[in-house]
């Protein structure tokens, strides 16, 4: 029997764990099929992936860069998707059009809850940077309640922007936006890093007295890429400090569930990853 066929495109895409953790999951499920990594060509990506779910593909992850042109692809959004204005699970309909979801913000907030214990209702919350890794974790973390939710970002009316569009979800909530240089004061219960910058260097210069006391500190990156912003969290006295690796699993386990109809059990499989990737 021939087995499905999925894979994840991206650009540059050869350091993508998503094959491994997809393999593990079919592994772990009794699940048939094969998960294979496509280097995607910018100005090729809309007719690429049509050939390739014409070609037979029934499901496919997208990163960076194309999780925006992937949103102007589909033929049909999730509603999360179109929060986030980004798509990065897509799979074929039995009428052949295709459907675009965002998992990142469900996933996130699955690692945080679940792995971590860390429930954000009532609790105050810092994102750094107003990109689309932020807008996609808006929603589920403003679903959770909590008590205040500031976005910070090197351009004050991005962050701004973000925080109009998601007004009508805040609820409760205090929803504030704001310059790196004028944040409002700490402590936060939660210091999120969805910049793409590190610290030092000309990255990102922080206050100090940002986390609580039992705060947690969060880099959607994983390995050398969070290091710095960890190490300055663990410095800064955080309870807990963690890189993005769980979120990039539980996305993906997400998405594994849309396609198959059955969800992995991520805890083994995130701990066979850091051990088999190197990362600590």
């Amino acid at each position: 029997m021939t087995p499905d066929r999925y894979a994840v495109v991206g650009n540059p895409i050869g350091h993508s764990l998503s094959p491994r953790i997809h393999a593990l999951f079919a592994e772990q499920t009794g699940q048939h099929l094969v998960y294979e990594a496509r280097l995607g060509r910018p100005e090729h990506f809309a007719e690429d992936v049509r050939e390739w779910f014409r070609e037979g593909l029934r499901g496919l992850n997208v990163t960076v860069p194309f999780k925006e042109e992937a949103f102007r692809l589909v033929d049909q959004h999730s509603r999360r998707a179109g929060r986030a204005g980004a798509v990065n699970t897509i799979w074929i309909e039995a009428d052949g059009l295709l459907t675009g979801d965002n998992t990142d913000g469900a996933g996130f907030l699955r690692d945080l809850t679940q792995r971590l214990g860390f429930d954000p209702g009532g609790r105050a919350i810092l994102i750094l940077g107003a990109g689309g890794a932020t807008r996609g974790l808006l929603e589920p973390l403003l679903g959770a309640a909590p008590a205040r939710l500031v976005i910070a970002n090197r351009t004050p009316e991005k962050a701004r922007g973000l925080q109009q569009d998601f007004a009508d979800l805040a609820r409760g909530a205090r929803l504030e936006a704001s310059g790196l240089e004028d944040m409002p004061a700490g402590p936060y219960d939660l210091v999120i890093n969805a910049t793409a910058a590190g610290l030092g260097s000309g990255g990102l210069a922080l206050p100090p007295a940002l986390l609580g006391a039992s705060g947690i500190a969060y880099d959607l990156v994983y390995g050398p890429a969070a290091r710095r912003f960890l190490e300055w969290a663990g410095a800064q006295g955080a309870a807990t400090v963690t890189d993005g690796l769980g979120m990039l699993v539980e996305q993906a386990a997400e998405a594994f569930a849309i396609w198959r109809g059955v969800r992995p059990e991520t805890a083994p499989v995130l701990a066979a990853i850091r051990d088999t990737a190197g990362i600590g």
